[in-house]
């Protein structure tokens, strides 16, 4: 992982906490054996070109999409960086999930397990959003569709518009969805990471082809 490689469109940069480009284990010995059954994602991924892992976004530079996909909490200079680079075009697909569903193999307080609760308010603040959550709805898979894609969702969040703010968004799913104009870049920011998961309701074949609808959402014009 790690650093800013030159980017070309059949790039697709990656910056998450989910276990995508590796599996879990107990061990760092497990991790470099590849052991575990590889994710879905990584395959679809794939299909669009090299995947270059991220470790920081502070001097992104390139034209390859971001995927960014239940991230840690960014510094300041990382905020900065991914701001400028989004206002000069860059795109972004975020999952920014308030409430993480995924199973884990590590603990809570295990800095290998994935990012519960997503903490990027004051970026989508910055770009005119604001991630809410309803604690009173029921657990379980579901389906939404948005931006011509069918989404599984289970306790997801709800992105809804900063009055004032210079970002133009378009909202779908009920606000699961948001598709933003920022600057010369676009975000598509989904309120929920359940795509990443491997629920029987929603085969892998499924979740494959709306990743990938998503991705080509964002590269329209």
């Amino acid at each position: 992982m790690g650093g800013v490689v030159p980017a070309s469109s059949r790039e697709t940069r990656l910056f998450t906490t989910l276990p995508i480009l590796w599996s879990e284990s107990p061990d760092i010995g497990g991790i470099v054996r590849g052991e575990g059954e590889a994710h879905w994602a990584r395959a679809a991924l794939e299909t669009r070109g090299r995947i270059v892992a991220l470790d920081s976004l502070a001097a992104i530079t390139g034209d390859a999409p971001l995927l960014m996909a239940q991230p840690r909490p960014l510094s300041p200079a990382e905020n900065v960086a991914l701001d400028r680079w989004v206002r000069n075009g860059g795109r972004v697909l975020l999952f920014a999930d308030p409430m993480l569903t995924a199973p884990s193999a590590y603990p809570i307080g295990d800095r290998r397990r994935p990012q519960d609760v997503v903490l990027i308010s004051p970026l989508l603040r910055h770009w005119g959003l604001r991630l809410e959550f309803d604690d009173a709805q029921t657990f379980g898979e579901r389906q939404v569709g948005a931006l011509g894609a069918v989404l599984p969702v289970n306790l997801p969040g709800r992105l809804t518009p900063v009055p004032g703010a210079d970002g133009a968004c378009v909202f779908a799913g009920e606000g699961l969805v948001a598709d933003c104009r920022i600057g010369r870049g676009r975000v598509v920011a989904i309120a929920d990471a359940a795509l990443f998961e491997g629920g029987e309701s929603f085969p892998a074949q499924s979740r494959e082809t709306a990743l990938l609808q998503l991705f080509g959402e964002l590269a329209r014009d």
